[in-house]
This record gives structure tokens, C-alpha cells and sequence, in this order.
């Protein structure tokens, strides 16, 4: 067997119907569109979310909330995942650079530290924002802080 040989298994592939082509052809007259109406002329294209007539179910549906143009996003970095990464790689000092490295941020990413696990040794820790659980556990270490 070659490409060249290869065809679609039988009864795989079926003719389009033809439509418009004479009523010898079954879709004649009025080419499977019903009788008047908008949806039978040609050129005819439904608006996005028309329900027929019916109230759209985004204009049904209550607005709620909005969105704040002023939030700061940040990417969550815990106690335990800094111990972790102390232990694994003998680090000192923890900066944006570092965590960036080791996949656990992204370039343009804010970086806040959690106060969720336990640090237990002093380190350096560099980043945007810290909770203020985190804050003093790295101190308590005698560790330091500094915000970028």
C-alpha cells in the first residue's frame, strides 16, 4: 500500500445537497427555507443572541458587580513553598529573579508572600507585597525583608 493508493472507506463520504437546482431535485421552490420571512430572503444574517423574539437571556439576566480598574494582581507565594525551595537549592536569599528560574512565577508577575506553612531558617526574601503573618514569621527567623 502507498499514498497513492489510499482511498476513504466506502459509504465515508457523501454528496452535499443541492439546493435550488429544480424541482426534479426534491430542494427546488423554495430551497428547504419555508415560506416568507426574513430567514427566507437572501442576505439574511441573525443578530447575535436573538431568541426569536424572545427577551435575550443577557438583557433577562440582573448586571451585578463590577470590575476594578485599580486591582493589583499578584502571584501567591507561600511559607512552605520558600522552605521548600531553601531546602532544595541552599538558597539565602529569595528574589522575584529566583522564583522565576525555578517556574514558580512569570515574568511581569507581581509576587506577594502568604503567611501559609513555616519558614525555619533566616533568609532574605525580595518581592512586591507580603501579608503581615509572613511578615513576622521571617522575621521571627531572623530573616529580612525587603519590598521592591
Amino acid at each position: 500500500m502507498e499514498l497513492h493508493n489510499l482511498t476513504p472507506a466506502e459509504g465515508s463520504i457523501k454528496k452535499g445537497k443541492r439546493i435550488g437546482r429544480g424541482q426534479g431535485s426534491g430542494r427546488g421552490g423554495t430551497s428547504t427555507r419555508g415560506h416568507k420571512g426574513a430567514q427566507s430572503r437572501s442576505g439574511y444574517s441573525r443578530k447575535v443572541g436573538f431568541e426569536g423574539g424572545q427577551m435575550p437571556i443577557q438583557r433577562r439576566v440582573p448586571k451585578f458587580g463590577f470590575k476594578n480598574i485599580n486591582r493589583k494582581e499578584y502571584a501567591a507565594i507561600n511559607l512552605h513553598t520558600l522552605q521548600n525551595l531553601v531546602e532544595q537549592h541552599n538558597l539565602t536569599e529569595i528574589t522575584p529573579e529566583v522564583l522565576l528560574t525555578h517556574g514558580l512565577t512569570s515574568k511581569n508577575d507581581k509576587i506577594k508572600i502568604l503567611g501559609n506553612g513555616e519558614i525555619s531558617v533566616a533568609i532574605t526574601v525580595k518581592a512586591h507585597a507580603y501579608s503581615k503573618k509572613a511578615q513576622e514569621a521571617i522575621e521571627a527567623k531572623g530573616g529580612s525583608i525587603e519590598t521592591i
